[in-house]
């Protein structure tokens, strides 16, 4: 699938986030604790979601249950 497909892709799942303190980059304009997000594709690191921006991001595994 590519890139491009990512926001009309059918949901793949919904985590919640657990925390927004990043060490290196700031994510907490990007995500709430507590928030549930929808998954639209996922690596062995990263996951991709549809952000507070209404845009896919993609955020470490770390944050998320």
């Amino acid at each position: 699938m590519s890139f491009k497909e990512w926001t009309t892709a059918p949901t793949l799942r919904k985590v919640v986030c657990k925390h927004a303190n990043a060490e290196k980059y700031v994510v907490s304009d990007c995500l709430t604790p507590g928030k549930e997000y929808e998954v639209k594709n996922e690596t062995d690191e990263f996951i991709f979601i549809v952000d507070n921006t209404g845009k896919v991001g993609g955020f470490y595994k770390t944050y998320f249950e």
